[in-house]
């Protein structure tokens, strides 16, 4: 199934079924379409062309698995956030404006931006953007020749101001900070907006003092409500279904980029876009990959590290593998290891715990196993915070005093990285709970013969 974000209605995700998808015909199944069919409807060229693409998807299925050619969509029964959610959302973030003493929040393209207002826009050198006050509706500041597909997504405020060519978009910001009573204030900049854009805000606006806008978007993003936690859980479940299809799939001989564009059709066929990260054998000790990917072979570790959006929501889960042969005792034994360790970060967190005390707990039991100290071979933070973005507040690392909250969720990610012989990580997506926390994917890895039986 092929999306589309509905510009009509911000965060709606509309599908486009083709011919051989399910669902396209009128009873629900394939369409089929023979070479008289496509003479009769069509001229000659019209018909080669699409006889020609026909049986280009046709060899394009007979490569894809088994396991992952019968998936079909898995995103029935939920919906994107709406208007009244990301109201909500703005009437937060201006009750932090003014805890935290600032007078505004400029936000540019982005995931904040997405969330507090449902635009998705794209970043280039133009400034598109928002401004928020501590009270009132936005103001929107836009391109001119921009201005009518702006329009097509707003749906929260009506003050739309634009800018031409030849203008500075920054001059048109002051004017709205002054107007809203803030250009001898301090205004928020949200921590992703390009220099030139906040250097831009700070020479048009020079009483203005700039200062972080993290304290509002993190402290309004990182804790989930219930809807947003739909959104994950399923999108767990739909990474969990894809790395099942994968792992089903191999066969010795697999290449990463094989098995990397299953990942992607997995996700596809799931009904949200997606892939992972795939290393095999020596290569799984490096935990971003490496430039110079082998060949899946018998008795090699198989890590899949990946995930997908589910109306802007993410997922990322690891599954580790030992692949055609018995595992050998050091790859079980670093394989349950590994496991501890993320079960004791699991059993850590809970409100009020800080973020570094549920990486000390994970890394004490790789440490006390024989493969510390710190970031010896467990190399990386345990974890980090997800939502609309894969990696956001808060982050599961030493030094972060952030204490827990219910709604918090992050990734619970502890690994094992031995140079030149394998790598093991285990991924599970985590919310903390009033009691303690739940894995927003419903079950942990199986035994690494088959990680993916839950």
């Amino acid at each position: 199934m092929s999306q589309a974000v509905d510009a009509r209605r911000p965060g709606r995700i509309v599908s486009r079924q083709y011919p051989g998808e399910p669902g396209h015909a009128t009873g629900g199944g394939p369409t089929t379409i023979t070479r008289r069919q496509l003479l009769q409807l069509s001229g000659p060229a019209t018909a080669l062309g699409a006889l020609g693409a026909a049986e280009s998807h046709a060899q394009t299925e007979e490569h894809v698995p088994a396991t992952i050619r019968g998936l079909r969509p898995l995103t029935d029964g939920v919906e994107p956030i709406t208007v009244d959610e990301h109201r909500g959302r703005i009437a937060r973030a201006q009750v932090l404006l003014a805890r935290a003493g600032l007078d505004a929040l400029v936000l540019g393209p982005g995931s904040s931006l997405t969330y507090f207002t449902g635009v998705e826009w794209p970043l280039s050198e133009r400034f598109f953007g928002t401004v928020l006050t501590r009270s009132g509706d936005p103001v929107w500041v836009t391109p001119a020749f921009e201005n009518d597909r702006a329009l097509e997504r707003i749906r929260l405020g009506s003050d739309v101001r634009t800018w031409e060519e030849d203008a500075s978009p920054y001059g048109l910001l002051a004017r709205i900070l002054r107007e809203r009573g803030a250009t001898t204030g301090r205004i928020g900049i949200e921590e992703t907006m390009p220099f030139a854009f906040s250097d831009g805000i700070a020479r048009e606006a020079p009483a203005a003092r700039p200062a972080s806008g993290t304290v509002v978007t993190a402290g309004c993003r990182m804790v989930k409500d219930a809807h947003e936690l739909a959104l994950m859980r399923r999108a767990a479940a739909i990474t969990r279904r894809a790395h099942r299809a994968v792992l089903a799939a191999l066969v010795e001989g697999t290449t990463v980029d094989q098995a990397r564009t299953w990942c992607r059709t997995a996700h596809e066929r799931l009904g949200v876009q997606g892939g992972a990260l795939v290393l095999f054998g020596p290569d799984a000790a490096f935990p971003h990959g490496t430039a110079e990917p082998r060949t899946l072979q018998r008795g090699d570790v198989v890590l899949i590290d990946g995930g997908g959006r589910l109306h802007g929501y993410s997922s990322d889960i690891t599954r580790t593998a030992v692949f055609g042969a018995p595992p050998t005792d050091r790859q079980r034994r670093l394989w349950d290891l590994v496991r501890k360790a993320q079960a004791a970060a699991f059993e850590a967190a809970r409100p009020g715990v800080e973020c570094q005390a549920v990486d000390a707990a994970a890394r004490k039991v790789i440490g006390d196993g024989g493969f510390g100290p710190g970031y010896r071979y467990f190399t990386h933070r345990l974890g980090h915070g997800i939502g609309l973005d894969g990696h956001e507040w808060p982050y599961m690392v030493g030094g972060s005093t952030t204490r827990l909250e219910a709604g918090m969720t992050f990734t619970d990610e502890p690994g094992i990285y031995i140079p030149g012989e394998l790598g093991i990580r285990h991924e599970d997506t985590l919310v903390v709970t009033e009691e303690g926390c739940e894995n927003l994917g419903g079950s942990w890895s199986g035994p690494p013969e088959d990680p993916a039986i839950p």
